[in-house]
């Protein structure tokens, strides 16, 4: 089965009527939904969006976000233990001149592991590391 990884920016954009990605999101959403792949994602991420809408005073939202992530046959959450952790900072360190954060570094070492070519996001950062970007 195809995977796809979910990233922080995509789910915000989803979720928050006022993100700028919000209408292009929902409208994508609608559609890829009818095939969904498996979506892969990692606790770092969770931990993004949820923090995100919580600190924007929307922490009704955040939770109800949460539970439907945890919760979703569909989505698969890895959780960052210390080797990937460590693969992710090693990724960070080594790459000096990107302006990536160690987040999006711990989300490429998993795609890269998982064989993941294709991101739900808006991160431009995702590109410049050799993914495709959705949408």
């Amino acid at each position: 089965m195809k995977k796809v990884f979910l990233d922080a920016g995509y789910l915000v954009a989803l979720e928050a009527s006022d993100d700028q990605h919000h209408r292009e999101a929902r409208e994508h959403w609608r559609a890829f939904t009818k095939q969904l792949p498996e979506l892969v994602t990692t606790s770092f991420v969770f931990d993004e969006v949820v923090t995100f809408l919580n600190r924007r005073g929307r922490h009704e939202k955040a939770v109800e976000v949460g539970v439907r992530l945890l919760e979703s046959p569909s989505v698969r959450l890895i959780h960052v233990d210390e080797p990937l952790f460590e693969a992710g900072w090693s990724y960070f360190r080594n790459r000096a001149d990107k302006r990536y954060s160690l987040t999006d570094c711990i989300s490429f070492v998993v795609m890269e592991r998982e064989g993941i070519r294709e991101a739900l996001c808006f991160d431009a950062h995702f590109e410049q590391a050799g993914f495709m970007r959705i949408p």
